[in-house]
């Protein structure tokens, strides 16, 4: 991502079938709206985000797991230093709005 107050996110592995994305953000970053063109599972290792989709909100902290549609619109609020692996197909991608 071009901003530097935008969380990190690389690629760890890629099977078959699944891909797996190792997200870090510090306190106070914040991901852009965007969506997933399939489903992913987000798994959080450390910290605190407020992932905010359509019009609800929802809290992830350590140790949470949230399954997140495809093709919905989301963005990422760090609360706490955050840690987190996105799980989701070869064939997902991660769009961004302008």
């Amino acid at each position: 991502m071009e901003n530097s107050n935008n969380p990190e996110m690389t690629t760890l592995s890629v099977g078959e079938i699944f891909k797996t994305l190792n997200i870090i953000a510090k306190s106070g970053m914040e991901m852009p709206l965007h969506h997933s063109t399939k489903e992913a599972v987000i798994v959080v290792l450390k910290g605190e985000a407020v992932l905010k989709m359509q019009d609800k909100n929802h809290t992830l902290s350590s140790g949470t797991t949230f399954i997140i549609p495809a093709m919905v619109k989301h963005s990422l609020k760090i609360n706490k230093d955050f840690h987190a692996i996105a799980i989701m197909e070869n064939t997902s991608t991660i769009e961004f709005k302008s």
